[in-house]
């Protein structure tokens, strides 16, 4: 378990088309050495493992946490997405397309090497599967390492707003906001968007919030990279909801002021954007009437 790197995908021994529509058949991913930590038979229980407490739980899918130790005593600490009745055509696409990331498990993991490899900080991905028919039955999984001693954004932001001198803290947001700006761009300068891009996917280390960090380069981490893509021919769409749910996300927040929106917006646009193309001040338009559709959603779910 001390290599960082996620493995990539390979091809599954798997029966003809025919034999894995009538008998169903499975593809399993995991890093070195996780048999040590959830046992030799952890795949066969994984989808139904008591020891994974469900912390949230609805519509066929649950998140749990998942802790786990070696024989050493060594702890592992898991978040366990479980999917356990996904529609009947992605089944169907995953017997014809054994071991490709046809379930959300398996897309997820995938998002997350991508994301490692273009590097990006991510919650590590230790195992992945699905479990495919029979007759176009179809389940998956993701465990990821828990990010021990983090707190997303939203509430990292008020606890240094809360703990910190006003020029403290004016110092430590330009820091933080610099690099939400890298990391959106990052992502968006190789036509990856988030689609989930709200401030409570990004985490902070807590002792962050009580000084002011020499950089926050690398220290900020992402994570739900399940709706991630790559889009080339309508990447303004996804680029202004990804911009629109990341404005969204700050309001309400203790400490974030409208001077921050505009620094991020302004470190954003002119920071290196490699082969694509910088965007231009007339994005600020469609942002803005996103965030204001998402704005009205909200409080009409909130008044009922």
């Amino acid at each position: 378990m001390n290599s960082t790197s996620v493995p990539r995908l390979t091809p599954c021994p798997s029966h003809s088309v025919l034999g894995r529509l009538l008998r169903g058949s499975r593809c399993i991913v995991a890093v070195p050495g996780f048999e040590q930590f959830a046992g030799p038979d952890w795949s066969t229980r994984v989808m139904h493992d008591a020891a994974a407490d469900p912390l949230h739980a609805k519509q066929g899918r649950s998140i749990s946490y998942w802790p786990l130790a070696n024989d050493a005593g060594r702890p592992l600490n898991l978040y366990l997405k479980r999917h356990y009745e996904l529609p009947r055509w992605q089944g169907l696409l995953a017997t014809l397309l054994p071991c490709r990331a046809v379930s959300p498990g398996l897309a997820e993991w995938e998002h997350l090497r991508w994301a490692e490899e273009h590097g990006i900080p991510v919650a590590r991905p230790v195992a992945a599967g699905e479990f495919r028919g029979p007759w176009g039955k179809l389940q998956s999984f993701l465990a990821v390492e828990a990010l021990a001693g983090m707190q997303p954004l939203n509430e990292a932001i008020p606890l240094a707003f809360r703990t910190l001198s006003s020029a403290d803290f004016a110092k430590w947001k330009r820091g933080l906001v610099g690099e939400i700006a890298r990391l959106s761009r990052e992502l968006h300068r190789r036509r990856a968007f988030h689609k989930d891009l709200y401030l409570c996917h990004f985490y902070l280390p807590s002792a962050d919030c009580e000084g002011v960090p020499p950089t926050f380069h690398g220290r900020v981490f992402m994570i739900d990279f399940h709706r991630l893509g790559l889009h080339r021919l309508f990447r303004l769409r996804y680029q202004v909801k990804d911009l629109a749910q990341l404005l969204f996300s700050t309001g309400g927040v203790s400490g974030i002021t409208d001077r921050d929106r505009l620094r991020f917006w302004k470190l954003y646009r002119s920071g290196e954007w490699g082969s694509a193309n910088s965007p231009r001040e007339w994005l600020r338009g469609p942002v803005r009437i996103k965030w204001k559709r998402y704005d009205r959603h909200n409080k009409k779910h909130a008044n009922g």
